[in-house]
């Protein structure tokens, strides 16, 4: 013990000269302050231990407002891929609704056409059957009205055209079954397989899309 008190006399004399006194007088104060001094260190240790230990353990309440955060955002995410698929449904709906208005813009008067085209036929069928051998000058009563005629079935072809009526007259065309109704097949001689060699009915497209396929005979193999 009188070798501690030295070496810690030893120690304090030159900055703290009274403790020093005061060690050599009071062993038991050195006994003292040590044991103060341990107290003190083990309480700073206990304090920093404890804030340690509420640093690394989250509390009750942070872990709810964790998990209440995380729940928040797959509710959002959820919220925003049903958003997503909404405004993709509206917009789907919103083209095929916008297409149907285009097509009955394009196609609404397809009834119409169709009344019409008997009266293109009649047209052709009487420029047709007049003779021309007798449309002279000597017959001007026969000229006039065959002229009117011809007036009449090029006046309402051009109506046709304006409103995207076309003729379909494939005489020497490849057979499309979409476009041409066959109504026989013959050999022909000088003839492809598969062209058509007669037109029966002239047929009509409205817009691209048959309207009234053209009656037609088609050549086959021989």
């Amino acid at each position: 013990m009188a070798a501690v008190a030295q070496c810690v006399r030893g120690a304090l004399r030159p900055r703290y000269p009274l403790l020093s006194f005061s060690l050599r007088t009071s062993p038991r104060l050195l006994c003292v302050a040590t044991q103060q001094k341990n107290t003190g260190q083990n309480l700073e240790e206990d304090q920093s231990q404890s804030q340690n230990e509420h640093k690394v353990e989250p509390s009750s309440a942070e872990k709810m407002l964790t998990e209440e955060k995380a729940k928040l955002e797959e509710q959002l995410k959820e919220v925003t891929d049903k958003y997503k698929r909404a405004l993709a449904d509206a917009e789907n709906v919103r083209q095929r609704s916008q297409k149907l208005v285009e097509e009955a813009k394009l196609y609404g008067i397809q009834s119409f056409c169709k009344d019409l085209l008997e009266v293109a036929d009649i047209l052709e069928k009487a420029t047709e059957s007049v003779p021309k051998e007798e449309i002279k000058d000597e017959n001007p009563h026969l000229k006039s009205l065959y002229e009117g005629l011809v007036m009449t079935e090029v006046q309402i072809q051009k109506v046709f055209k304006k409103h995207g009526l076309l003729r379909l007259n494939p005489v020497g065309a490849k057979f499309d079954p979409y476009e041409h109704e066959a109504l026989f097949h013959a050999p022909m001689e000088g003839k492809e397989p598969g062209t058509i060699a007669l037109v029966s009915k002239i047929g009509y497209k409205l817009h691209g899309r048959t309207l009234r396929p053209a009656l037609v005979g088609v050549v086959k193999d021989a």
